[in-house]
């Protein structure tokens, strides 16, 4: 159902604070130190066919044993335990394992509600030119996601609007925090689309897209029948 003009201010404001509880001021925490691993481990892989083929396999492969341990460490909650060995390797000069060190060592920071020193290190990342754009743009969506509170939406809108088109590996985040800056901006009818492709969309987790279901109806967006449309595919 579509809103009208005298509930639309107070649906949009239940919106958005329902995500910034549920996803978006708690994304480092949600996805959680051993998902995060799992997920750097994945880009490393990418990143080493990207960065490392034309070096020396013996040294590269030595590196990713030792970052490997370290974020399995890292996944085991032994966080004192892994973190030098991040450290280190945060300084190698292989970008590709550098930059999963250092994304490690961001997570961390955000696990101990370290908020600032963790969009700072996101940010460093997201901006290095010299390492593989995954781990650029995976950077961005957590620096974002950090930050979310005292952004403007215009600025969320801007930051990550080109990752937040289907088919991105990111769409799911990035879209459904370009989705709430909408909210935020008075834009219902822009985030209940978007809202509705992210529901389409079966690369996106079904978390976010159950959730993306509920919000586009809330703005006057039925998305049911393209959700079940993308669980079947």
């Amino acid at each position: 159902m579509a809103l009208t003009p005298s509930d639309n201010q107070a649906f949009i404001r239940e919106v958005d604070e329902e995500l910034r509880r549920d996803q978006l001021t708690r994304f480092g925490k949600t996805y959680g130190i051993a998902l995060g691993a799992a997920i750097l481990i994945g880009l490393l892989l990418f990143g080493g066919y990207l960065w490392y083929r034309n070096y020396d396999a013996g040294r590269a492969g030595m590196q990713g044993d030792e970052l490997a341990t370290a974020l399995a460490t890292l996944g085991a909650n032994k966080v004192d335990e892994a973190k030098p060995k991040l450290e280190e390797l945060a300084k190698s000069d292989r970008p590709g394992y550098s930059a999963a060190a250092r994304l490690a060592l961001a997570d961390i920071a955000l696990q101990k509600d370290d908020t600032k020193g963790a969009a700072a290190q996101y940010k460093a990342i997201a901006e290095d030119s010299g390492i593989g754009q995954p781990f650029r743009d995976l950077a961005l969506v957590r620096q974002t996601a950090a930050e979310y509170d005292v952004l403007p939406p215009d600025t969320v809108i801007s930051r990550l609007k080109g990752l937040a088109v289907a088919g991105n590996p990111w769409f799911g985040s990035a879209g459904e925090m370009v989705a709430a800056a909408y909210v935020r901006a008075g834009k219902p009818k822009e985030a209940g689309e978007l809202f509705g492709k992210i529901a389409a969309d079966p690369g996106v987790p079904a978390s976010i897209r159950s959730r993306a279901v509920q919000v586009a109806g809330v703005l006057g967006v039925d998305a049911v029948d393209a959700a079940k449309e993308s669980v079947a595919k």
